[in-house]
């Protein structure tokens, strides 16, 4: 099983080498007790059908794959977008661990994110401790000037109380009284990722404006304030920057961890890059109004925009797709009396031109999709926009409330007619989907490529092929700098899917004397 230097092979395909072959057999047949390969393909047959899905629809008590991640993710990718501001997690290390390994995984790019290492001791009897010590240690090693607090299931678990502990560290020396110190109760065993970004950025406006309301009025900057929610893809940080730019427009994006998530490799290490200011935060009241770029996932923020801040907050949806991106633009201009400028409107055009080129490779195309609440409203539009249907729509976290909202969506448009919608069901429930009422493709996360791989099992035509839209993207290079909102959003996504179906069409129409009647140089 030796390697030699001139012919080093990775993992695969090394283990299809003979040797490997004949030790993992071996393997199976002496310690694993597995049962045969025709019982494992009776099942696994069994598992396609119908009467399957039947009963895997009447689970209650076991989750299989949910289509998201825990409450602390997402208070930690919020407050990487605060100017020099460390993401402190009170808990375990090892949930430290995995936030950061996940953003890793994704992002291609270190993350910064402490913890105060809660063991047995502080299961039992509290992490006041590990927190005094942590938080001055974080702060003397790491040099922010912001701690973003938030919390794991151990500490949630115990009942440990964020605001008791920070304003106990204070009065004992271990942080400054002036040093902000915001946090959230961000229990891992209810809500999710969006729930955790939602929490920690309300905190973050509670810490400092709650009680420095007396001096500020609505409007008196002259400022919009846009609020990007759980949002991974960072050119759509990007793309809000320049079309507020574009439009003259003063504004305040808050919370932009776009620069610290895609530092240049120029030599230069940079912890904190970039992110949106303390001062920015402060002045936020004094805006015109607060925009929600994914509302369904801001429900506190909301709360607090409206009751504290006294912002209007209007409803909109996520800027996605065509008409959607046009009702952004058009109440910013509203709000701030600035016209759409023409470079924005031949950008539209653009877009309209992209979809008239495509839409007879889309029209009728069925497409199953997964991910968070606002995303998956947006790519439900905007694939009716374009002529394609959607037909299995699942939010592993969203509410019955988006669930209304989403089929209201779908009875508005004929292609919407064979489309639904599906809350609180996982990943196993869409591949049972995938089975019984095939789509023609399947857009999510990197973790839809094993219903790919089992739907491929089943044979070429039961294959559902996944284009990879969401958050995580694990298992692909770069696609986190893409843009998924405004209308050069609508521009890669139309992109990616139209040629996802070209591509599966060369697959099937390239066996030589065959089919390659229809294996055409020109689509």
């Amino acid at each position: 099983m030796s390697q030699t230097v001139d012919n080093i092979k990775p993992c695969y395909p090394l283990f299809r080498d003979a040797d490997y072959v004949e030790s993992l057999a071996n393997k199976r047949e002496t310690v694993e007790e597995v049962a045969s390969p025709e019982k494992i393909e009776e099942t696994f047959a069994w598992t396609t059908t119908a009467e399957y899905q039947e009963l895997n629809f009447k689970r209650e008590a076991l989750t299989i794959n949910p289509a998201k991640a825990c409450q602390p993710l997402g208070a930690v990718l919020c407050s990487l977008g605060f100017e020099k501001t460390l993401p402190y997690v009170h808990g375990s290390q090892g949930c430290v661990a995995y936030f950061r390994t996940y953003f890793n995984r994704h992002f291609k790019e270190p993350v910064a994110c402490v913890s105060d290492s809660m063991t047995e001791d502080a299961a039992v009897f509290g992490g006041q401790k590990n927190m005094f010590d942590g938080l001055e240690n974080a702060r003397a090693l790491y040099k922010p000037e912001m701690i973003a607090v938030s919390t794991t299931c151990m500490a949630e678990v115990i009942g440990d109380d964020l605001n008791a502990f920070i304003g106990n560290a204070r009065k004992e020396g271990h942080v400054p009284e002036d040093f902000p110190v915001p946090f959230a109760h961000t229990p891992s065993f209810v809500g999710s990722h969006t729930t955790g970004w939602d929490n920690m950025f309300e905190g973050i406006q509670r810490y400092f404006t709650l009680n420095e309301m007396e001096d500020k009025v609505v409007g008196s900057n002259g400022k919009i304030n846009l609020v990007p929610g759980f949002e991974t893809y960072l050119g759509n940080y990007r793309v809000m920057h320049r079309m507020m730019q574009e439009m003259g427009v003063d504004y305040s994006l808050l919370c932009d961890p776009a620069e610290v998530l895609d530092t240049p490799a120029d030599g230069e290490f940079r912890m904190y890059d970039g992110g949106t200011s303390i001062a920015e935060v402060k002045d936020a009241p004094n805006a015109v109004d607060t925009l929600l770029l994914q509302p369904w996932q801001l429900v506190k923020t909301k709360k607090f925009t409206q009751q504290t801040w006294k912002h209007d907050v209007p409803a909109l949806n996520i800027p996605m797709g065509l008409a959607w991106t046009d009702d952004f633009l058009m109440k910013i201009s509203e709000l701030t009396g600035k016209p759409i400028p023409e470079s924005l409107t031949r950008e539209r055009g653009r877009l309209v031109d992209m979809m008239t080129d495509s839409h007879t490779w889309l029209h009728g195309k069925k497409f199953a999709l997964y991910g968070d609440a606002d995303f998956v409203m947006g790519m439900t539009q905007f694939l009716m926009e374009l002529g394609a249907e959607p037909t299995h729509i699942l939010c592993s976290h969203a509410n019955k409330r988006w669930k209304k909202a989403v089929e209201k969506l779908l009875a508005e448009s004929p292609y919407g007619a064979s489309g639904k919608v599906y809350v609180n069901h996982d990943l196993w429930h869409l591949r049972s989907l995938c089975f019984t009422d095939k789509p023609d493709f399947l857009i999510g996360n990197s973790y839809g490529k094993f219903i790919q791989r089992d739907t491929l099992h089943k044979g070429k035509d039961a294959e559902v092929p996944l284009i990879r839209i969401g958050f995580p993207i694990f298992d692909r290079h770069h696609l986190h700098r893409m843009t998924t909102m405004g209308y050069e959003g609508a521009m890669y996504i139309l992109t990616t899917l139209v040629n996802a179906v070209l591509e599966r069409l060369d697959e099937e129409t390239r066996e030589m004397g065959v089919t390659d009647f229809n294996y055409d140089l020109v689509r």
